[in-house]
């Protein structure tokens, strides 16, 4: 939060309050970083496209690349990346024999639960010892409002 506070009966204006979040949501995201552990033997870009092909399944690496807004070249690293550690299998695309298609391998699913395993479990360590219970109804609370903010970031249809 910002050093100024705020009194109860004064809201903050929309831009503090964004810039707020903004800081506390980059803070909590790198914690969770490290709680997955430094030792990780992805990078934030890899697990991204490893969270996106459990979640989407198989994908050209075309396809990736224009997910993620890189170029084909960028995404043919990636890919080299984690096919060397063996959390990414390539088969034939049946449509077009010139490409191959990328899935995610037992281990890399298996790591990516790993890694989210421990985030969680780090999140959820620092809340049992931090927040009483009903300063854990206050971040539900504002859970909801977080989820409309993003649900209601969506009605652009993407496009920023």
């Amino acid at each position: 939060m910002t050093e100024q506070s705020v009194g109860p009966a004064e809201a903050p204006t929309a831009e503090r309050l964004a810039d707020d979040v903004t800081a506390v949501v980059g803070r909590l995201a790198r914690r969770m970083r490290v709680a997955a552990g430094h030792d990780s033997r992805l990078t934030p870009t890899q697990r991204t496209v490893l969270a996106r092909l459990e979640a989407e399944g198989p994908a050209t690496t075309a396809a990736l690349a224009r997910a993620e807004y890189v170029r084909p070249q960028s995404m043919r690293l990636t890919l080299g990346a984690l096919e060397e550690q063996g959390m990414i299998e390539r088969t034939p695309d049946p449509d077009d024999g010139r490409q191959s298609v990328v899935s995610a391998s037992r281990t890399g699913l298996t790591t990516l639960a790993e890694l989210r395993a421990a985030k969680r479990g780090w999140l959820t360590e620092v809340m049992a010892r931090e927040l009483d219970a009903p300063e854990r109804r206050v971040l539900a609370e504002a859970m909801v409002l977080l989820e409309r903010l993003v649900e209601g970031g969506d009605s652009d249809g993407g496009r920023r």
